[in-house]
């Protein structure tokens, strides 16, 4: 059950967990992606490192109980030290007008407003331990959330666990901000948070180019480490790529898991006309140059062409408040900012 999906899930996201950690990336994510290479984002592009609460702070009303992704019902009583234990809950937390309550954050929590908050969680690496430390009343966890054993030690120290389904695209947006506005007690503001996000998005989309449809392929790089991965149909970016108009070109070529070893075989029969990144990843395999030097990239009209999309590693495939944001950048590396390119 939940110990298998975790399993399955645990290696790319420990991977990424420890790759941030190694290249800093606790804090502040305005480096410049591609290791500060010029090619690898347009100016403006960039995704930015704040997030934008709600105008009116909610006030919790509470007890509720409510529902877990992991079957549960859970009932929570105060919401005054909340703990989540990934970036993107953090967001929509703090976007909520709650982050003042927040009093830790995973490695993966990037944005400005939660840098200084002490780190007790690493992607699939949960410490019991730490979390307990921070004498929380309520933690917010991914279905992909681990391992099952520090989980289940929080609950049993009488802490509510809540689950939130992991995002796997633009669909997700809403209902996981509601699950979460829900369990503090905010409904209303989870509501008005959802119809806010949901406009920004579908205002970006409306302004994507037609006509072009180029395919872009999703690769999860992770130099140090030496992981090397070409996304399929369940990667989790093929809601974005094709909401800004384009075609996965890893799940188009046939590639049905969500990650597979990159080849030569596999980037050509992708046939990508432009690479989606992390920019840590880019910066991991030494840039723009360094990425064509893997085998195979070169070769397709992507790496001939140079056309590399770098977006922020702790916000691109988060699916919430900043996905309008991501979906803008994408465009304008994508298209040029003109959209012409």
């Amino acid at each position: 059950m939940r110990r298998l999906r975790n399993r399955l899930a645990g290696a790319l996201l420990s991977v990424l967990a420890l790759s941030l950690t190694a290249t800093g990336c606790g804090g502040s994510s305005e480096a410049a992606p591609g290791g500060g290479d010029p090619t690898s984002s347009p100016a403006g592009a960039s995704v930015a490192n704040r997030v934008e609460p709600l105008a009116r702070k909610p006030e919790p009303r509470l007890p509720v109980t409510v529902p877990s992704a992991d079957g549960e019902r859970v009932t929570v009583r105060a919401a005054e030290r909340i703990v989540p234990l990934s970036g993107s809950l953090s967001e929509i937390v703090f976007t909520l007008g709650l982050g003042d309550r927040v009093v830790a954050r995973d490695v993966t929590a990037t944005f400005e407003q939660a840098a200084k908050l002490p780190v007790v969680t690493r992607g699939h690496d949960v410490s019991a331990e730490s979390v307990l430390s921070l004498r929380p009343d309520l933690v917010l966890a991914e279905t992909t959330s681990g391992p099952e054993e520090a989980v289940d030690q929080i609950r049993a120290a009488g802490v509510p666990v809540l689950f939130v389904e992991a995002a796997k695209g633009l669909d997700d947006v809403g209902p996981r901000i509601e699950a979460v506005a829900d369990a503090l007690g905010v409904p209303a503001a989870g509501k008005e948070l959802t119809r806010r996000s949901e406009q920004r998005i579908e205002a970006v989309r409306g302004d994507v180019p037609h006509g072009e449809e180029p395919r872009v392929a999703f690769l999860y790089l992770r130099g140090s480490a030496s992981v090397y991965l070409i996304g399929g149909k369940d990667s989790g970016a093929g809601s974005l790529i094709e909401a800004v108009g384009a075609v996965d070109a890893g799940a188009a070529s046939g590639l049905d898991k969500d990650f597979t070893a990159i080849t030569s075989e596999a980037l050509v029969k992708a046939a990508p006309d432009a690479i989606l990144v992390m920019s840590k990843g880019l910066e991991s395999v030494g840039g723009v140059d360094g990425l064509v030097k893997i085998p195979g990239v070169a070769q397709t009209p992507a790496g001939m062409d140079r056309r590399i999309v770098s977006v922020e590693d702790g916000v691109l495939l988060n699916y919430g408040p900043r996905t309008d944001q991501v979906l803008k950048s994408v465009v304008a590396q994508l298209y040029g900012e003109d959209g012409a390119k």
